[in-house]
This record gives C-alpha cells, structure tokens and sequence, in this order.
C-alpha cells in the first residue's frame, strides 16, 4: 500500500534545482512536521527521502504494530486523526496520517534519494546524493535515530544454519508456524514479535532478556500509559517511580516466577538519566508470559551450527532468531567527520539549536509530541535566520574551528 492519496506533483524534483534555501533529510513525522512548520513561516523547503513511500520507515515494521501514545498526543500541530481512529492507532493508519499531512501541507518531497554525505562548500552545505550533488544554505537532518538495523556482534553467528534476522525484517508469524524461535531483547518490539509468535502459530518462542526492562501497560485502567507517565514525569523521580511500581503490580502482576524482575533503577529515574522509556505491552503479552507460550531465557552469549548458547551457560537449539536488538542513528557516515556527534553517533545539538551554522538535527527523540515540538522550534529559528537576510557563515572545515 502506498501514499497514493498524495499528488504526484509533491514528489517532483525542484525544477532541476540543485541549489535550495534549506533542504530536509527524512519524510517521517520530524521532517514532515518541520517542512511544513517552514512553509507556513514563507520559507520555501524540499525534503530528500530515501524510500519510495512518505514515512517509510512505518510502512516496513511489522504488520501487529501500533503505537505506545495515544492518538491524542500523537499529532503533527493540529492535524486530526481520522474520525473513529482506535485510541492506539495501527502502523498502516500512521503511515496514512503522515501521507495525509504532506498532502493537506503540499509538501514537497523528493522520493528514492540517499544522502551519502554532507560537507561544507562556499558557505552552503554540499550534498552528495544518490541523485546527484546538492547544495543549501539550511540542511535539517531529520532521519531519525531508528535508521539502521543493529545486529549483535555475536561470537559465531555467522556459522549459525538456521535463519537470523533482525526486527525490522519481521512481518508476521506466518513463515515460522511450527517453529522454534528465539526473539532476542526486552524492549516493546521484542515483546509484542513474541507474543504474536506465540499467538500466531510457533511451537515454541523464548525471549532472551540480558536487563531486566521496566514495564509499562500501554492502557492503565481504562487510561493511556503515555498519558499517565507525562503526568507522573511532574514529580521528583523517586516518587515517581514508586507510584509507578504500585501501577505495575496493580496491572501486570508479578512476572518474577517467570524470569522478569522489577529493577531496582525505576522508569523516571532510568528515563531522566539515560533518555530510554519504558518497555509498553498490554494484556495479550502478559498472558503469554504467565501461560508460558512465551519463556524467559538469559541473554546471548554465542551462537554456532545450530546452538545458541546463553549467558547463563544454558544451551538451545532454535529454528530460527529474531534480533530485536535496536537500531543506530546512521549518522556517523553521513556526518562523523564534522564533529557534530557524540560517542554513540547521536547529535550533541538537537531540537533547536544549530549543531554548526545551517546544520540542525531534530527527532531525536521517542515521542510524536516531542518530536513535533523539537521541529517546530527548528523551523522558527530556521525562518528568523534566512528573515535577518545575514549570510551563514559556515566554517570550511569545522574540526579545525
């Protein structure tokens, strides 16, 4: 399924332009939202795409996926939902909404075209696409940081016969009915493939867990988690986190007889030290844990042939291993050697502020609403620069400034 409500013209080159006022990298819900955010402040903008589809990235997960916010914190400004959109919409109704939000925007995004690099050239920013060189003064990087697939450095892994594959390459349970699979991580993607596994045909499905996740249900007494989490964000973390324990017991239960503990670091805590959230599931994957259609196992250590063996020494032999083991933001490649990184390959300057001059990065960050306040705050700094008509004055080569 494509955007095909969009108009063809939204996607044509600009005139043959290879020359644009301020050009973004990435048609999801951050880039979207900060072309649009221009547009309405006078500024002319093109947005360089990789996929064939306005937030690609969506379309390609796995077909059960729905997002952990509710509809009503995840809106691009004031663009509504479809009337009758469940509270959790699905991925195919996401990809809709953000095709229908270029569309009533008219943006203009160029399909199929893979920026490689970014260097600085004469005061404006030099592209190397794979359509061609590009030059701007203003380049808002908006690719995300779930932009390529993290495979696990396994010792073995590829001497491994059966089939490895990563998350995103997931679909549905249909190819391993009969199987013995092995899903590999703790996080909302890894619980919700396992429990589709489990529901959906396979003989077997364990769950490798190496940190013990908190877990959040994506609905609290009839209430969106997101929705209560922002609430809870309000208070000192401690307090936070114990209101939060409270909730887990009251909603999930305890899963500590079948290998998920609670961790002593709670969700606010864990959150404002390292940015992550919580692990979202609802009732269907709590029930497969407790029933035992999904087992907890110890982390990977190794894999050989056709044996994996866990951190705790154990050995099993699965059909086949999902990897939901996360993703790198695929930014050192395109922009390491600026010096606008830092060690995991994350934007030391997001959300706003310019990481050299002409260069932002935004959503960077977990949520819609968030990320739609870091685009909107990158278009009016964006706008009131190019408004004050000042030349950008980028360095030739920033290492060296």
């Amino acid at each position: 399924m494509a955007n095909d409500h969009l108009p063809e013209q939204a996607f044509e080159p600009a005139n043959g332009q290879d020359h644009e006022q301020v050009l973004v990298l990435g048609a999801g819900s951050s880039g979207l939202a900060a072309a649009a955010e221009l547009q309405r402040r006078g500024v002319a903008v093109e947005i360089l795409e990789r996929g064939g589809f306005v937030g690609a990235a969506w379309r390609t997960r796995y077909d059960r996926l729905r997002l952990n916010t509710c509809r009503w914190t995840s809106r691009l400004s004031a663009e509504p939902w479809q009337p009758g959109s469940p509270v959790f919409p699905t991925r195919d109704q996401f990809f809709r909404y953000l095709g229908a939000y270029a569309d009533r925007n008219q943006l203009r995004v160029r399909l199929g075209v893979e920026v490689k690099r970014i260097d600085s050239s004469d005061g404006k920013w030099q592209l190397t696409t794979s359509a061609g060189e590009r030059t701007a003064r203003h380049v808002i990087i908006a690719t995300g940081y779930m932009h390529t697939p993290r495979l696990p450095d396994w010792p073995g892994a590829d001497l491994y016969r059966g089939r490895l594959l990563h998350s995103v390459e997931y679909r549905n349970p249909a190819p391993f009915r009969g199987a013995d699979v092995l899903v590999v991580g703790a996080g909302s993607s890894a619980m919700e493939i396992a429990a589709d596994l489990a529901y959906g045909g396979a003989s077997r499905v364990r769950l490798a867990v190496r940190t013990q996740p908190n877990l959040l249900r994506r609905s609290i007494f009839g209430v969106p988690g997101d929705l209560v989490t922002a609430t809870l964000f309000r208070l000192p973390s401690r307090r936070a986190d114990r209101i939060d324990r409270v909730l887990r017991r009251l909603t999930i239960g305890s899963l500590a007889a079948y290998g998920l503990t609670v961790p002593e670091e709670g969700i606010f805590t864990r959150a404002r030290r390292t940015g992550s959230g919580p692990t979202v599931v609802d009732a269907a994957v709590s029930r497969a844990i407790k029933s035992k259609r999904i087992e907890i196992v110890a982390g990977v250590a190794s894999a050989e042939a056709d044996v994996v063996r866990l951190i705790d020494g154990s050995v099993i032999r699965p059909d086949a291993i999902i990897a939901a083991t996360g993703f790198t933001t695929g930014l050192p490649e395109l922009v390491g050697h600026l010096g606008v990184l830092d060690d995991r390959g994350f934007p030391l300057a997001t959300g706003g502020p310019a990481a050299l001059p002409g260069l932002r990065f935004t959503g960077y960050v977990a949520n819609i609403r968030s990320q739609y306040k870091d685009a909107l705050r990158v278009a009016e700094q964006v706008a009131g620069e190019l408004a004050t008509a000042s030349p950008v004055q980028i360095p030739a080569d920033p290492l060296k400034e």
